[in-house]
């Protein structure tokens, strides 16, 4: 982290702190000095009238009387029980100081719900890389962060991975003219093994661990292949063609299912975390949902919503983690929305013109936020609230449209890569509330039964 990120993390606890500590003192000295409430049934209201009344007439203005007519008096007060010193009584005996301020202090820490400090959000990247060749192309797809905390990044014909543990660099493969550029990377679930698309319209299976070419998928496209995505042992691809090809990688014959469409490059795939609905975003403006149980191997699907709201090509797509059936959604230039959509109706349940080109979007697995990257005119990064889509902050520092964005394993960092041939790396989501979770189940393994395949 820079000196800039240190002096603002310095000043948000010196400006933030000292506040929140001065509320939590006034709020317990006020409650400390509550009142305690008689109990009136025990009060004879009466007598405190006469006592504050009549019989302070009487001390005030003495009045000569006999012995004899003193001794009736004592004798008539003593009758009518009016020989009391006190004239307020409490049925239960009061706390002690002590003893209230104990109890009211013990009582406002069970009830009292604990204030929740903003998150401070850097306005600066953490760290920043080089990343020439990075291919200027809004419809691919070239960096992915997989589960093992190893980022792969496409720069020219060739992929690196960069682990972000220990921050070392390899190069995975580079592939020779005629097949590339690389035009897509995505990790499968395992965090081992990851596909590279390529411009040939291959799609390429690799080993990171021993960096072995495992297969090479053909026949399932006619032009470059853009987008990628995985559904447990599925790799479903993208190409400029306008298909969508299901590939089981477990077997020979890898094409299973097919999506017809989009009439344009397919340039966004997005499966949901059930795996039960596809969301595919075209260079003809559409936004598809499609349906896993509807699959077809003899026939093209049919789509389950055909979503047409999108001005222009739509690329930017991201579940929702914490509500299973909302998919956002973000248009090129033409367009500059993002769209927040309830699949299983297909109704858009809210439209925010953010202004410039919609590149790539992530939600934020801790918080109700959402973080969207743009092109012209400030290629920034901006935070939104969700669901009020206020703006909470926005990261500026590439000189070129941020195309591609990528999220840490931990949920808490972000990688973005742009035109201007830079990868940089964004504290922007913070950490987890819980600091101990329950450790995610394995990722079913994806090449199980690569040793069945000749």
């Amino acid at each position: 982290m820079d000196a800039g990120s240190l002096s603002s993390s310095a000043t948000k606890s010196q400006s933030r702190c000292p506040l929140q500590e001065q509320f939590l003192q006034r709020r317990n000295s006020r409650e400390n000095l509550d009142r305690f409430i008689p109990n009136r049934s025990a009060m004879d209201f009466d007598y405190a009238h006469y006592m504050l009344t009549e019989a302070k007439k009487g001390k005030e203005n003495p009045m000569t009387s006999s012995p004899s007519r003193e001794a009736y008096r004592k004798h008539l007060a003593d009758s009518f029980n009016m020989n009391r010193t006190r004239i307020l009584a409490f049925k239960n005996k009061p706390p002690t100081p002590s003893e209230a301020m104990f109890n009211d202090s013990s009582a406002s820490v069970q009830h009292s719900k604990p204030v929740k400090a903003r998150r401070y959000i850097p306005q600066t990247s953490e760290r920043t890389l080089d990343a020439p060749d990075l291919v200027d192309d809004y419809y691919l797809n070239l960096l992915d962060w997989g589960s093992s905390n190893v980022l792969a990044i496409a720069l020219g014909n060739t992929v690196y991975l960069w682990d972000a543990s220990e921050g070392n660099t390899s190069e995975l493969v580079t592939v020779d003219d005629e097949a590339g550029p690389v035009t897509s990377v995505k990790w499968a679930p395992d965090g081992r093994h990851i596909s590279v698309g390529l411009n040939n319209s291959d799609i390429q299976l690799w080993d990171s661990t021993s960096n072995r070419l495992l297969r090479t998928l053909r026949g399932g496209h006619q032009s470059r292949v853009g987008a990628l995505d995985w559904n447990n042992h599925i790799l479903t691809t993208g190409g400029m063609d306008g298909r969508i090809v299901n590939n089981d990688v477990r077997v020979r014959s890898h094409i299973v299912e097919t999506y017809s469409g989009h009439h344009q490059e397919v340039c966004g795939l997005k499966w949901s975390a059930s795996g039960q609905q596809l969301a595919s975003g075209g260079n003809d403006n559409l936004l598809h949902i499609w349906d896993r149980s509807m699959a077809s191997a003899n026939a093209p699907t049919q789509w389950l919503h055909r979503l047409e709201e999108h001005t222009a090509a739509v690329k930017a797509l991201a579940w929702c983690p914490f509500q299973a059936n909302l998919l956002a959604s973000g248009g090129g230039g033409g367009d500059k929305c993002i769209k927040f959509w309830n699949t299983h109706t297909g109704s858009c349940l809210n439209s925010v013109d953010t202004g410039s080109q919609v590149c790539a979007l992530l939600w934020n697995k801790n918080e109700r936020e959402l973080l969207s990257s743009h092109g012209f005119t400030q290629n920034q990064l901006t935070l939104w609230k969700y669901p009020s889509m206020v703006k909470m902050a926005e990261l500026t520092g590439h000189t070129s449209r941020v195309l591609f964005m990528a999220q840490s394993p931990d949920g808490c960092t972000v990688a973005s890569a742009a035109g201007d041939e830079t990868l940089r790396f964004w504290n922007v989501f913070g950490s987890p509330d819980v600091a101990a979770k329950a450790a995610p189940k394995a990722a079913p393994e994806p090449f199980a039964h690569l040793n069945r395949i000749r």
